[in-house]
């Protein structure tokens, strides 16, 4: 089976890796992820994620409400790259060749993020794990899937979330939710739908890049979206 999308990039929230503890890393779920990316890479696709560090620290968290926004959002930078690890050894154990880039130099534990390089691993076939945001304080980990996205000439973003796709409200919250089979950039920006932040959603609007949201939760949902089948909602112009 050839997949619909050859070059993906995957947006992962810390929190994704916390699972039901909501603090920290389980070890149970990031195998669980990792054993499902192992089945896409074996479908011949290649394979980027962005991690966020939100089961550690958020930038703009209560915990971070009295203290300096740069300082707060170095500190969950920081936290993407434990996420990052983590992952990584997560894949390796899955027999998935990986490597760790970072925004943020750390020489004795991950890679410096360099565009060329990051596109030659995945033509080798590696799993490349983008920590440390953008680098820059302010920016989201969102923003920074797109942006990494454009940069690797990915055929889509791929966001894994706990619902399976776009509602008009929050379907936890709101019963009667109507969920978008697809919906536009301008739409989601317009109806304030929190999806990924509006800087993201805007450069992904001006680059054309599609992005699909689906429930991570639910057993080879990656594999199925990457196949190319209707899973979640589809982002596009």
């Amino acid at each position: 089976m050839q997949p619909k999308y050859k070059r993906i990039l995957l947006k992962l929230s810390g929190e994704a890796l916390a699972a039901k503890q909501g603090f920290g890393v389980d070890p149970v779920r990031v195998h669980e992820i990792a054993a499902e990316l192992r089945e896409v890479h074996e479908l011949g696709a290649e394979i980027a994620i962005v991690v966020g560090g939100g089961n550690f620290f958020r930038g703009v968290a209560v915990q971070a409400k009295d203290m300096d926004r740069v300082s707060a959002d170095q500190m969950g930078m920081l936290a993407t790259v434990i996420n990052a690890l983590a992952l990584q050894d997560a894949l390796e154990k899955q027999g998935v060749k990986t490597r760790v880039m970072t925004a943020i130099e750390m020489n004795q534990v991950a890679e410096p993020y360099i565009r060329r390089r990051a596109m030659r691993h995945l033509e080798k076939g590696r799993v490349v794990v983008f920590a440390g945001g953008t680098g820059n304080p302010y920016f989201s980990t969102d923003t920074a899937a797109s942006l990494r996205a454009m940069e690797i000439k990915a055929d889509a973003i791929l966001k894994a979330t706990k619902v399976d796709g776009i509602y008009d409200a929050d379907p936890v919250l709101v019963k009667e939710a109507v969920k978008f089979e697809q919906i536009s950039y301008f739409d989601i920006i317009q109806k304030g739908l929190k999806v990924m932040d509006t800087t993201s959603i805007s450069l992904s609007k001006d680059n054309k890049m599609p992005i699909i949201v689906f429930n991570l939760n639910k057993h080879g949902n990656i594999r199925r979206v990457v196949a190319g089948e209707a899973v979640g909602t589809l982002v596009t112009a």
